[in-house]
């Protein structure tokens, strides 16, 4: 199945017109696919990391570049490597991960004064780990999502 979904994403990425990600990142997206997510390795306990929350579905830690006082990264335990791979099949766990969100923002005391949640998509928005993940972020006024054109 693993190395169907390789090649179903090889072909995809060869076939791609040209207003698509970059060469050189589809290539790094393919090895890192192929090497399997730093994410898959926390999950099941290969790579450490300061865990928040966990159950049969979803895994909450600190991720390793803060980028707000609070900072988690809520990931599913199933790899799904981004948003467009999404199935009717995951609609509870995504339901799920803002569940979760809801409950780690008001444990770290953020629900109330304010947080973002994000998931970066491909190569525009930054995806660097190809394993779905929301991130939390709060414990300070953010600013915004994007500069603003004047």
């Amino acid at each position: 199945m693993k190395q169907l979904l390789i090649f179903s994403t090889l072909l995809l990425l060869v076939i791609t017109p040209a207003w698509s990600q970059s060469t050189e990142y589809q290539k790094n997206k393919i090895d890192k696919i192929e090497k399997g997510s730093v994410f898959t390795k926390i999950i099941n306990g290969d790579l450490p990391a300061t865990i928040v929350y966990e159950d049969e579905d979803i895994i909450a830690f600190v991720p390793l570049r803060l980028q707000a006082p609070v900072h988690l990264l809520i990931v599913p335990k199933k790899e799904i490597h981004t948003i467009n791979e999404v199935s009717e099949e995951d609609t509870l766990l995504l339901g799920k991960l803002f569940l979760v969100a809801k409950k780690l923002a008001k444990e770290q005391g953020i629900s109330e004064t304010g947080y973002r949640l994000t998931m970066n998509i491909n190569e525009d928005a930054g995806q660097s780990v190809f394993h779905l993940h929301m991130h939390l972020l709060g414990g300070k006024t953010l600013g915004p999502m994007v500069i603003q054109a004047k």
